[in-house]
This record gives C-alpha cells, sequence and structure tokens, in this order.
C-alpha cells in the first residue's frame, strides 16, 4: 500500500511539471459540483490575456475524503497544488502544519474587504490570513406551510426554539429531518447546537493539544437534551442514525415530511426535482423558511458556518499567478455568477442585494442575515480529531444521554489528542 501511494504522490509530482515554459499552467483542486468551478476556470484563464492558465481536479464528494486525498499530497510536497477548495474546518490544519502559502498584508485586504466577518475568521491561523473565502453557507430552517398551519405554529416567530420544533412535529404527526449519520454533517448539528446555547466546544484552542474541551457545561447539557429528545421521539426520521443531506431532503419532502434543518442548496433542488415529475409539483410551494431555531428562548440562535476557501498550495511554482487566479476566482461578479450556477451563497454580503439573486433566492436576505449571525466550528489545527472524537461519542443520537455524555465527551478527547487514546 505504501510503495502504491507513493507512486501516485510522484505520479502527481510529475505532472506539474510538464509546463515549465510559456504561459504557467495552474492546477485548481475543487470540490464536487456541476460544472460551476469549471467555468469560473475557464472564464479566469480567458480573462488572465495570457498570464495564466487554469485547470481544474476534482476531489473526492465526502468532505473527509477531501481532506485525505490533499494532505498526503501536501506532505509530499507536491508542487502540482496550485489553488485547492478547502472545507474551512481544515484550514487550521493545513496551515499549522506549513501546507498553505499565508497571503501577504498587502494582499489581504483584496480578500477580507466586503467579505462576512465569520469566513474571514475561519480562513486566519495566528493572525495570518490562509485562504480566500469563495463562498459562505448556513443551514436554515426548512418547513412544509401545511405542516405548521396543523401544529400551530409560526416558525418564522422571534422565540422559536428547538422545543417548540419538536413539539409541532409530533402535534401534526411529522418528522423534523437532520443530518444524524456518523460524519462531518452530524458535528455540524452539535456544534450549532453548542453555540447557540452560549457554549463553545473548544474554549482555548491556541493550546493545541492541551485545548479545554468544555461539553460538561450548561450549554452541553442542552445540546444533549435536544438531540435525546429528538431521537427518541415520534417526530424522528426511522432513518436518523443514517441520514445526510440529500437523504434529509427525501424526508422531508415524503408523507410526514413536515420539518427540516439543512443548506440553501434544497430549494433548487426541491424546484428541479417538481420539475422533472421526481417529487410532487405541489410540493415547492408548500416550502417555507426560517432562522435557524433558538436553544433558549429569547437567545438567538448561531447557525452553523459551512462553505469554501481557496488556499495556495506552500510547495507550487507559480504562486503569484495563483494569487492572482484567486482574486479573479473570488471577485464579486463570480461569486454572483457561481450562486446563481450552483446555489451556493457568495462569502460577500452585497450579492445578497443584486436583482437577480433576490429573484432566484427569495429567501436570500434570510441567507444572509444567517451568515452574519453564524458561529464557525472549532478553530483548531486538531479539528479532525475533535470531530471523529464527538462522533464517537454522541452517535447515535438516540444514545445521546444530557447526565453522561457531555462528561464521557470531555474525558475523552483530551486523551485522544494527547495521543493517549484511539479513536
Amino acid at each position: 500500500m505504501r510503495a502504491s501511494v507513493a507512486l501516485v504522490l510522484l505520479a502527481g509530482g510529475l505532472t506539474a511539471c510538464g509546463s515549465e515554459s510559456g504561459t504557467p499552467s495552474l492546477t485548481w483542486y475543487t470540490n464536487p459540483d456541476n460544472g460551476g468551478q469549471a467555468k469560473l476556470a475557464a472564464a479566469c484563464t480567458q480573462a488572465a490575456n495570457g498570464k495564466y492558465r487554469i485547470k481544474t481536479s476534482v476531489l473526492p464528494n465526502d468532505a473527509t475524503q477531501q481532506r485525505e486525498q490533499l494532505v498526503r499530497r501536501l506532505a509530499a510536497k507536491d508542487s502540482g497544488l496550485d489553488l485547492m477548495s478547502l472545507d474551512p474546518v481544515f484550514i487550521a490544519e493545513a496551515a499549522n502544519a506549513g501546507f498553505l502559502r499565508p497571503f501577504t498584508s498587502a494582499e489581504e485586504a483584496q480578500f477580507t474587504q466586503g467579505v462576512f466577518p465569520a469566513s474571514v475568521e475561519n480562513a486566519r491561523w495566528e493572525g495570518k490570513l490562509f485562504a480566500a473565502p469563495f463562498w459562505a453557507n448556513t443551514q436554515l430552517l426548512w418547513y412544509r406551510k401545511s405542516a405548521a398551519k396543523r401544529a400551530g405554529v409560526d416558525p418564522t416567530a422571534a422565540d422559536f426554539t428547538w422545543d417548540k420544533l419538536i413539539d409541532a412535529a409530533l402535534r401534526s404527526n411529522t418528522t423534523v429531518a437532520v443530518t444524524g449519520n456518523k460524519y462531518e454533517g452530524y458535528m455540524v448539528w452539535i456544534s450549532a447546537l453548542m453555540a447557540s446555547a452560549g457554549g463553545r466546544i473548544i474554549t482555548n484552542p491556541e493550546r493545541g493539544s492541551d485545548a479545554t474541551v468544555d461539553f460538561d457545561s450548561p450549554a452541553g447539557r442542552a445540546t444533549a437534551t435536544i438531540i435525546s429528545k429528538l431521537a427518541r421521539s415520534r417526530a424522528a426520521s426511522p432513518t436518523l442514525s443514517t441520514e445526510i443531506e440529500d437523504p434529509a431532503r427525501n424526508t422531508f419532502n415524503a408523507a410526514r415530511g413536515g420539518f427540516m434543518i439543512n443548506w440553501p442548496y434544497i430549494y433548487a433542488a426541491d424546484l428541479a426535482d417538481a420539475e422533472a415529475g421526481v417529487i410532487d409539483k405541489s410540493i415547492p410551494a408548500d416550502i417555507g423558511w426560517a432562522r435557524y431555531p433558538q436553544v433558549t428562548a429569547g437567545q438567538p440562535s448561531k447557525p452553523p458556518l459551512g462553505g469554501i476557501s481557496l488556499g495556495i498550495g506552500a510547495y507550487g511554482k507559480h504562486e503569484n499567478e495563483a494569487v492572482e487566479a484567486a482574486r479573479c476566482i473570488t471577485s464579486e461578479p463570480n461569486m454572483k455568477a457561481y450562486m446563481l450556477a450552483e446555489g451556493n451563497p457568495a462569502a460577500r454580503p452585497a450579492v445578497f442585494d443584486d436583482p437577480e439573486i433576490v429573484k432566484q433566492f427569495p429567501m436570500a436576505t434570510l441567507i444572509r442575515d444567517s451568515i452574519n449571525a453564524a458561529a464557525p466550528r472549532p478553530i483548531t489545527p486538531y479539528y479532525p480529531d475533535v470531530s471523529s472524537g464527538v462522533q464517537s461519542k454522541w452517535h447515535p443520537p438516540a444514545s445521546v444521554n444530557p447526565n453522561t455524555t457531555p462528561k464521557e465527551t470531555d474525558d475523552f478527547i483530551p486523551k485522544v489528542l494527547r495521543d493517549q487514546r484511539l479513536l
């Protein structure tokens, strides 16, 4: 296996050296989409007027697999990674390892001014900007208007909580679809609940492996209470413990679908499915949206932060051209074009006021305000271990116990970070 991996890494390095003369060729490793990033690569290549050209290479679907592929190549100092689309939670790890080229102070302004503060915060490590926010993301509460009416609730009310949400689903004999599989999407749910309850999973991430995990707290116990209540109720999907984003959308669109926590892409996806006859054509008109539910009534929720930022490989041979390419890709017009094409929200708030965006995304203002209020997941180079450790103690959702799970997590994760326990 080691020999095979070495050959793959060597092949990647040799490929990168193929165009030492002429127009610099940049390889942009992208997360999967419907071709939107490839179109931006072509547009920016044309705009460069021969200064550089961009080709794309698509990473695996799963965020964890994307990280593994990039880390293997970067650890081998592969010069073929010029640009890469990074999940925000992996930026600190890659930056701490020396895998990313930091932007200079002179370059920072063009990538941070007019950008969501939370996206910028997530792109920094130890005071330096290591990635350029490209698109941001957050989750909304999606609901069937008919189900909310039967339950007698208004999900857009200023004090709408998770308790009211679960109770509404029970009264209307519907489900609350969430991502409960043992993967990063479950960590997104846990982290957002913790932040909305006023807590933090890691209270001092700058201490690295000596950081303090804080689940055994009022916020941690409130998080466990909500997950336990939903998972053990009739409001949970029968397949909650294996659901990721699209299966959760299928649950929402099924006969007992009533409520769902999910990313904004689901709206365009449902419109397309209704047009194609995959789901009933009446469903889109029955869909409403609201801000992420509160944990405590009157305490504003902190929705989860997602998205993609562009990192520049530390070992690339065309750093200046890569910076120019990143500037082109993350420009306001290109963020708008990508949002219209792929449904992924721009990282610049100004885009959300554009008439074309508002027409295609009637919930644009809510998305923008939710991203502005969003809380990042823990910013730490040990994030993969933290996330895996949380998932191991909190999965399946029905096993979560407010009296024991938070404390067990606080005992377990520090030992994992100090190599005293294995995941």
